[in-house]
């Protein structure tokens, strides 16, 4: 499952906190970063095991969930960039009077009557949430009559975006069932036409009147390969098994089920990852009354607006600069982007590298040392 696919099959409590489980790691929901177990993890002197680290980056390299998914697309929040100053205001824990003062709209009664409007939104979320769980479910109770078909006289058949014949489908899975196809898989560095053949016969051997829990996924996985997680993760992305949202219960697809429909639920899911997926760049923080610089990189752009809300705390990481924004008042000092990195869309691409290359490319250009700049 790519990264895309994992934020949008996660967990609400998985989304809120920013991070998933494996057996052996952590993942970032947000950047795709791991971080794994059993190890201890060294940063600015101070010792973390990893859960706590995969914490710990997201406050560094995110601000945090909250910042991080309201500086997401009108087209996946729903929300207009007034309403999303108001949340930022909200969450800071600002009273009426001065969310007012500070945006400078109506009076206070004005930002009682928003905050009823947001609550309002987050009742119909609600509400829209439950009518989509009654519709799995719907569709759960659809699959429980399901019988598997006999394709033996089927003489070709639509998997996925492929049409192939009884035979082709026979050869792919004695290369890769050497012992049957009730035995261990052979591997399952496939092809997506073997990797496609491979998972729908998988799915014989769970019985398709049931609902399973993930523990009983597991075992009967577990006779097929014992990187089993992954092959769990495959059957559901691929749509040839369903799960609820927070994982308690699955069921084996449907045949009937039209398979092109999955290959464009994944479109839609690309798509849409595209209009989520976070620009990493380089920015500098100016304070207009020396021109003093400080220089950085950062691989989410959106996440300027937690650094100056981190400069307004005083809780900014370089001394020298919230020293001097005491000194001269947090309007003296503006946050410009000096360069989005461009990140390549095919082929292997190191954006940790590339983003340190970009940062080193406008210290030497700006030097921003000394009486010029806020950098060491």
């Amino acid at each position: 499952m790519n990264d895309q696919e994992r934020f949008w099959n996660a967990s609400l409590d998985d989304l809120k906190r920013g991070y998933w489980e494996e057996p052996n790691y952590y993942g970032c929901l947000l950047c795709g970063k791991r971080v794994e177990k059993g190890i201890v993890y060294q940063e600015d002197g101070i010792l973390y095991e990893a859960e706590k680290k995969i914490r710990v980056h997201i406050q560094k390299n995110h601000y945090s969930v909250f910042d991080y998914l309201l500086g997401l697309d009108k087209k996946i929040t729903g929300l207009s960039e007034h309403q999303k100053g108001l949340l930022q205001l909200f969450f800071q824990g600002k009273s009426n009077a001065e969310i007012q003062s500070e945006m400078g709209i109506g009076s206070p009664s004005t930002i009682r009557n928003h905050r009823f409007v947001l609550k309002e939104k987050a009742r119909q979320a609600k509400i829209f949430m439950v009518i989509v769980e009654l519709l799995k479910e719907k569709e759960q109770s659809s699959t429980l009559s399901y019988m598997s078909p006999d394709l033996s006289s089927t003489t070709s058949i639509v998997i996925g975006p492929y049409k192939l014949s009884e035979e082709e489908i026979n050869k792919i899975l004695k290369r890769c069932f050497p012992q049957g196809t009730d035995g261990p898989l052979k591997t399952f560095d496939l092809k997506q036409k073997n990797r496609l053949v491979v998972l729908r016969e998988i799915t014989r051997r769970f019985d398709a009147t049931r609902i399973y829990h993930e523990k009983e996924v597991n075992e009967i996985l577990k006779t097929v390969a014992d990187d089993f997680a992954t092959i769990r993760r495959q059957l559901v992305e691929y749509g040839y098994m369903y799960r609820k949202s927070d994982g308690s219960e699955y069921w084996v697809k449907d045949y009937s089920e039209d398979e092109e429909e999955n290959m464009e639920r994944k479109k839609e899911l690309k798509q849409l990852y595209k209009e989520m997926k976070s620009e990493g760049g380089v920015y500098q923080i100016r304070n207009t009354i020396n021109q003093k610089v400080f220089v950085v990189s950062t691989p989410n752009l959106k996440t300027i607006n937690g650094r100056q809300r981190q400069l307004q705390d005083g809780s900014h990481m370089n001394r020298q600069l919230q020293e001097e924004l005491k000194q001269f008042g947090a309007d003296a000092f503006v946050f410009e982007v000096l360069e989005v990195l461009e990140e390549k869309e095919e082929g292997f691409f190191d954006k940790k590298e590339e983003l340190k290359k970009l940062e080193k490319k406008w210290l030497e250009k700006l030097k921003p040392y000394g009486e010029s700049g806020y950098n060491k």
